[in-house]
């Protein structure tokens, strides 16, 4: 009989060449557009710099899996279903030639992520390289706040902390800060890092998340935290004293910093811009109102640069429905379930923690955030769930030696031979 597939030697470790291509595509997904930089950069210079890093990805996963071997998986399999509405919605040219453009982005995106599926075994290695990339990403925005603060905290912005070095907008910033915050605190509760090492971290990024005044980077790290070590509380006692601090610490600074914390939160708006979500709103009941034929609908009206009008929709939801259509939402919808549903059958441990606070946290920032339908650091994210969640690859099992009947050897031969 011959052996199973799954029954491959499996590699010994992970390649560090994996890492750098995961680097690559977290640049990649940096985007292009942002706030004014202390020296210009030609967006046409940002855009080859982060189309090369995707190509130069594909390059170097295919050539470290040159057999192409991949591990099945729902995610990266609903993703590549996701690329079909995708295509038919853009070879109508609605959103023009950047639509194609677009598609072939996100085909080689979701392309290395199948190539990098391999190594996807629910350990942590995937998590520090998303820490330590992001966490360069961050330094680079805490050199352009040095350098040049004003550059770093414009009007333009209200005074919220911007890119200085590469055009970052403060919701990047903010969602970048709050996420490796978040895996960082579940390293230290479950001792895959010492204390030293994570305050290098955190104490950076939050000061950083606080200088973005992104609202929903903070929600969505408090709320996917909560149900991180919410999974954890029942077999890990380090959870359960971060969550009684926790809960204290929030208690108390309610009652004391509240004023502080409600002028941080409204940064300065208006009631009326607060409850239209700064405007949001507005673009969202034109996008809806806006008469489609039965195809649009269905399809979507291809891949664009996630806005309607000129202004951004700001809407993961609403952005695929207008790219992709109904078929794209429901595609995203079963992203999102399928991986919670996985989520909550495994049995309580850190990389399931860290996948419930990665799922939970694009979730809510679907809400005010758009990236769910095309190569985007939420689509990053939620691989890296994915990668978590995914069960150990078996080791090579030896094949059985068939069993060889012992041959009778008379006892005067038995004599003879110890003679």
């Amino acid at each position: 009989m011959g052996t199973q597939p799954a029954a491959e030697p499996r590699p010994d470790g992970t390649p560090k060449i994996v890492g750098i291509v995961w680097g690559l595509l977290i640049l990649n997904t940096l985007g292009s557009a942002g706030a004014k930089t202390i020296v210009p950069l030609p967006r046409s210079l940002i855009q080859m710099v982060t189309m090369g890093a995707l190509v130069a990805a594909f390059t170097l996963a295919l050539a470290v899996n040159p057999r192409l071997r991949i591990r099945a998986g729902a995610y990266v399999f609903l993703l590549t279903l996701l690329l079909v509405p995708s295509v038919i919605s853009s070879v109508n040219l609605e959103s023009g030639f950047g639509a194609l453009f677009r598609c072939a982005r996100l085909a080689l995106f979701v392309g290395t992520l199948w190539l990098l599926s391999r190594w996807w075994d629910g350990g942590l290695t995937f998590v520090r390289h998303h820490i330590r990339m992001y966490f360069a990403v961050l330094g680079s925005v805490a050199a352009g706040l040095v350098i040049s603060p004003g550059a770093a905290m414009p009007e333009l912005y209200g005074g919220r902390l911007v890119g200085a070095l590469w055009p970052l907008t403060p919701p990047q910033i903010g969602q970048y800060a709050a996420v490796i915050i978040g895996l960082t605190v579940l390293l230290v509760l479950g001792r895959r890092t010492d204390r030293a090492s994570a305050a290098v971290v955190l104490v950076p990024s939050l000061v950083l998340l606080a200088l973005t005044h992104t609202r929903t980077a903070t929600l969505g790290l408090f709320i996917g935290l909560a149900l991180a070590i919410g999974s954890l509380i029942l077999t890990s006692a380090a959870a359960r004293r971060f969550f009684t601090w926790a809960v204290l610490c929030a208690a108390v600074a309610a009652v004391g910093l509240g004023s502080a914390l409600q002028a941080w939160f409204l940064r300065g708006q208006s009631q009326e811009n607060f409850t239209s979500l700064t405007g949001r709103a507005k673009v969202w009941d034109a996008l809806l109102a806006e008469p489609r034929t039965t195809a649009e609908k269905v399809f979507g009206m291809g891949l664009g640069d996630k806005s309607f009008g000129g202004l951004p929709i700001d809407n993961s939801w609403l952005a695929v429905y207008q790219e992709q259509g109904v078929i794209g939402v429901a595609l995203v919808a079963a992203v999102i379930i399928v991986l919670g549903g996985v989520a909550l059958l495994r049995p309580p441990s850190l990389q399931r923690a860290c996948a419930i606070f990665l799922i939970s946290y694009c979730a809510i920032a679907s809400y005010t955030e758009a990236g769910l339908g095309d190569a985007s650091p939420y689509l990053l994210h939620l691989a890296l769930a994915a990668s978590l969640l995914a069960a150990p690859a078996e080791a090579a099992t030896p094949l059985a030696t068939p069993d060889v009947p012992q041959r009778h050897i008379p006892r005067w031969a038995r004599r003879s031979e110890v003679t």
